[in-house]
Order: C-alpha cells, then structure tokens, then sequence
C-alpha cells in the first residue's frame, strides 16, 4: 500500500489495513482507488470500494449486488448521459490503480477469440486507469462504496485484441479529474482524450486458467505461448 500512496501521492487519508493481494479480481471484491479527500479537496485520498456502481435508485441488497457486474465499466463516449454513472460523472471521479488487467480476444485472426492477454504498464509501475465511485444506501442503513473503471475505443496495438481499453489518466490531469468542483461536463470529457495511450503499456497472452474465478495467483499473468497446451494451476 505504502508503494501506492508514493506514486499516487497521496497527502491525505488511507486505509488501516491493505488489502490482500489478488491476480483475479472480480466483480463486488473490493479494490483501492485514489479520489479526492474528504476534508480537503487539494489533497487526494487512497480508500477501498466494492467494484461495480450500484445505481442510486435501487433499494434490495441483493438486487443491487447483482447489479453490480453490470456497471463494472462505464464507456466514455456515453458516461454523461447514462443514468447509473452521470451523477458519480460530474462529481466524485476517481483514479483505479491496477498492476494490470486481463483482456480476451476478439475477432483478430492471429489469435483465437476468447485467447486473455495481460496487459501492464511497460515501467512496471501501477497503471493510473480513470474511474468513477459512489456511496449506497443499503435498507440497513449502512454506506456501500462502489466504483466503476472508464473506457474507451482501443488504439494502437490493444485494438488489435480488443475494441475497448481502459481510460489512462495521465499525471498532469490528475487534480483536474479529482477535483469535485470541476463538474464541467465538456471539460471532464476532454480530460479523457489522450493521445496512443497504449505507448505505455504491454501485452502478452496468459492461460485460460483466468477464466475461472477461483484461480487465483501471479501464475495467471505468466506468458504462455499461444498454442501451447494449457493445463489449470
């Protein structure tokens, strides 16, 4: 955690505990984002959050919950508009730090559909992928925090294994996309437009084995060659 908070330069608060390390998040576990603090805006905040934006509409648990898979990513081109992430858009926006993320093939024709690539930051350092979070009001009254990545059209290289890639936040747009006085929706959606955002990442394909939740070590992001038999770990 102390690795984060260096190179996200947190100043602010973060969590008593750090999470446990993961190489197969899925949809509701809890992840860290870096957002503004709540009690100075100027500095920024490392906390944990339940991935997947529960719409602020819904009032069963278990519904919500089940929503959650649904709103894992939010595209960038429509996020304005959309009625589960707009609100979260124009006023609590957050950076997800990831070492990577796993991706599946398209329709390619080098590859087979369905071949997962790793993709990570080529300097080995966390990716500084943009997002937006949420609290939820559970019928118990307890606060759920939720968070969603940003996406956008695949460029470069990454087009060529599939159509969408996160959004990369670059460092010198970090204040302006935390800051929850910029609401300014034509001005948050040019914050998102960088140019070959795919320059700082690489990407090589990784065993089937990350199909299945339950699998769950750095063995998952080891290259294989394409092909190749592939046996679960």
């Amino acid at each position: 955690m102390r690795e984060l908070m260096e190179q996200f330069e947190v100043t602010g608060s973060s969590p008593a505990e750090s999470l446990p390390l993961s190489w197969n998040i899925a949809p509701t576990n809890p992840i860290y984002i870096v957002r503004a603090d709540s009690e100075n805006h100027k500095k920024s905040a490392l906390t944990t959050v339940s991935w997947g934006l529960i719409g602020p509409w819904l009032t069963d648990f278990n519904e919500a919950r089940a929503s959650q898979s649904r709103a894992i990513n939010a595209r960038s081109e429509s996020i304005h508009e959309k009625p589960t992430f707009r609100a979260a858009f124009k006023s609590t926006r957050c950076l997800i730090p990831a070492e990577g993320y796993y991706e599946w093939a398209t329709a390619m024709g080098k590859y087979s559909p369905k071949q997962p690539f790793y993709i990570s930051a080529k300097n080995g350092g966390q990716l500084p992928i943009a997002g937006i979070w949420s609290r939820w009001s559970a019928p118990n009254g307890s606060m759920i925090e939720t968070a969603a990545i940003i996406t956008q059209e695949a460029q470069g290289e990454l087009a060529e294994i599939h159509s969408r890639m996160p959004v990369f936040m670059p460092r010198e747009r970090w204040d302006q996309w935390l800051s929850p006085e910029n609401s300014d929706v034509e001005s948050l959606k040019s914050l998102m437009h960088v140019q070959s955002p795919d320059s700082f990442v690489v990407a090589h394909p990784v065993s089937r084995a990350v199909n299945t939740v339950a699998n769950n070590s750095q063995k998952l992001t080891a290259r294989v060659e394409v092909g190749e038999p592939e046996t679960l770990f």
